[in-house]
């Protein structure tokens, strides 16, 4: 049996950071909340600090039991990388100084475990989530981004939770491959 779960989604931006907190109970997922930390304009330093005071006072009002951050891809343009790393570095130390266990994910893997697609649109991730999650409107594209991370990592769990005994059954040799293939996943 799956154990609740509070956990905190980050969409880290250096404009705008999303961030969206859903809790699961007894298999029902909902949103506590969701939002986006809107970063000023200024320089850099003042910029990081804002990120990283906005989720510190998220995490304070929510009381999430973990985060799950988006990580970094590499596009075309290695600055606007560096840049949006910072912002993730931001995001992981708020969480990590509130005593969060911080688990990442692809935005591939985000957008596979919320709408089935690795390649899927930002439209189909807002209304996706607007979805899972028994929303009235689809949440602002950042919101909904984190709210997606935070679903790929409820289900990253429920994966676990099925396949974690199969997995350590067979790394101590207890089952064959037809006991593999007459496990029923349910």
């Amino acid at each position: 049996m799956l154990r609740p779960a509070r956990i905190l989604g980050i969409d880290p931006g250096l404009n705008r950071t999303g961030w969206g907190v859903i809790e699961s109970v007894a298999g029902r997922v909902v949103c506590i909340d969701a939002g986006v930390i809107r970063v000023p304009a200024g320089a850099l330093p003042e910029r990081i600090a804002a990120i990283f005071d906005g989720l510190k006072d998220v995490i304070a009002a929510a009381q999430p039991g973990r985060a799950s951050v988006e990580k970094v891809f590499v596009n075309v343009n290695p600055q606007a990388t560096l840049l949006l790393g910072q912002a993730r570095g931001a995001a992981i130390c708020a969480a990590v100084t509130a005593g969060l266990a911080v688990r990442e994910h692809t935005a591939l893997q985000v957008k596979q475990a919320v709408v089935g697609y690795g390649k899927a649109g930002k439209e189909q991730v807002q209304l996706m989530v607007q979805r899972l999650l028994g929303l009235a409107a689809p949440p602002p594209t950042d919101a909904a981004d984190a709210l997606a991370c935070a679903l790929c990592d409820l289900h990253a769990d429920r994966m676990l939770a099925i396949a974690g005994p199969l997995l350590s059954a067979t790394s101590r040799g207890r089952r064959s491959r037809s006991a593999w293939r007459s496990a029923r996943i349910g």
